[in-house]
């Protein structure tokens, strides 16, 4: 994938920068940030969801299963075709499972990301929008407010913790918002309690 061809365009890089070559040095120093790193593996991640994702064959199972049901009504009716109607027409599987399914199959469940605000900075140098599930385990890194600016910061990313498993959060980052809540003026406590 894209990391073997970044481990490679590397490999090649390091070689041209002992040789001084222009630029080399800040393209390896480029190809090397944790950012891209992080950036390369959340693309390889989508790339290889998109390949496996299932889709519906059909979006309305319950009217398929009616069709079906009629369609065995003509039939010459054996004990296998009595069984099959008898299935079909259950509320167990009508109800439940094919009704679960069109559902599902009608709804879009990718996720969305909130609207970036309208009032960024024009010096702001970047921002990340950054969606992390938790699912009860801990963030795995520590906040705190900066002595000078006054922001709410990521202090610690601690090694292993959702935050460093998912190359996403750094030291030093600045929280804008928390869960759809602006933490600015907060204190790092209150910050916690949204997390």
């Amino acid at each position: 994938g894209i990391s073997h061809v970044l481990t490679l365009a590397l490999q090649e890089l390091s070689l041209l920068c002992k040789r001084d070559v222009n630029g080399v040095g800040m393209l390896y120093d480029l190809l090397r940030s944790r950012w891209l790193q992080a950036l390369l593996k959340i693309y390889e991640c989508l790339q290889h969801y998109l390949g496996k994702r299932p889709a519906p064959v059909t979006l309305q199972a319950r009217v398929l299963s009616r069709e079906v049901v009629e369609l065995l009504r003509e039939a010459p009716q054996s004990g296998e075709i009595k069984e099959l109607r008898r299935l079909l027409r259950s509320p167990h599987l009508k109800a439940a499972l094919l009704s679960a399914h069109d559902t599902v199959a009608q709804k879009d469940f990718e996720p969305t990301l909130p609207p970036l605000p309208d009032n960024i900075p024009e010096n702001e140098e970047a921002m990340r929008i950054v969606c992390l599930v938790k699912n009860n385990q801990p963030l795995g890194a520590t906040i705190k407010r900066h002595e000078i600016t006054g922001d709410i910061t990521v202090a610690r990313v601690i090694q292993g913790g959702l935050a460093d498993r998912s190359g996403l959060l750094y030291a030093g980052d600045k929280l804008v918002e928390v869960n759809g809540v602006p933490v600015e003026g907060l204190e790092p406590e209150q910050v916690i309690n949204i997390l």
